[in-house]
């Protein structure tokens, strides 16, 4: 694989057929409906050059590494809490469970009751939806610490801070990684919801425009542009990973 992403070929066919597929339906039904591959094109890379489109993108990405930042460090922090104290997770297991299971509209309407400013009601709606995640994805990280490690490493009696250097942080980067992955694409589809209800800039107002226009074209140009946020965040935080984590064995180097 190359330095940066190297697509697989079947990705390339896949992704190449359907745009081989719309550009043919849209020999078939109006504009509004499926318009041409060229002007979707045309309506992406026009963002690019827009200073209010672009002021309108980064909105978003603010949001959204706000939001994940936020939920992020109130995990870390009911992670370890439940981790440490069997008694703290007989009570919040059950309080994560329940709030994971409110869907993000849900969020979005307490939000706006209880909010009034557009940014404390997205940053809210973001950390309400992703937190659980990031709570349980690092507490699985931490209890899948080897037993016979943590007691070989207190028999040399290293302090707390020593401790958390060399064998828990270690152990819990890889799960705190795949929480950033996995609760990137979340974040994404939830900021949008926010946005198309209680803001006045960003991918989602935007979107909430293009349907009032019937402007088919724009809307996926802007979906387009939230995609490929995501896409190049994630394989910023991949090579991440494989930085921090390349002491590890791999398949290929044992190979």
């Amino acid at each position: 694989m190359s330095a940066w992403y190297k697509p697989r070929t079947e990705t390339v066919v896949a992704l190449g057929g359907l745009v081989l597929v719309w550009q043919f339906a849209s020999y078939f039904f109006p504009p509004f409906l499926f318009p041409p591959v060229p002007a979707i094109a045309q309506k992406f890379f026009a963002i690019f050059i827009d200073a209010e489109s672009l002021a309108n993108a980064g909105a978003t990405a603010g949001r959204i590494f706000a939001g994940l930042a936020g939920s992020f460090l109130l995990g870390v922090v009911i992670a370890f809490v439940m981790g440490r104290s069997e008694r703290s997770y007989r009570y919040l297991f059950p309080l994560l469970n329940f709030i994971q299971g409110i869907p993000a509209l849900s969020w979005v309407v307490i939000a706006i009751i209880w909010f009034k400013g557009t940014e404390p009601r997205i940053f809210f709606i973001m950390v309400t939806t992703t937190v659980s995640a990031f709570s349980f994805q690092i507490l699985d990280a931490y209890r899948s610490m080897s037993k016979e490690l943590f007691e070989m490493t207190l028999s040399f009696r290293p302090g707390r801070r020593d401790l958390f250097r060399v064998l828990i942080l270690p152990t819990i980067v890889p799960g705190m990684l795949t929480a950033w992955k996995v609760n990137l694409g979340n974040a994404s589809r939830v900021v949008v919801v926010a946005e198309l209800v209680g803001a006045t800039g960003g991918i989602g107002y935007q979107l909430l425009q293009q349907q009032q226009l019937f402007d088919m074209a724009g809307a996926l140009a802007w979906t387009l542009m939230l995609v490929a946020f995501v896409l190049v965040v994630q394989q910023v935080i991949i090579r991440l990973e494989r930085w921090l984590l390349a002491y590890r064995p791999t398949a290929e180097r044992s190979a």
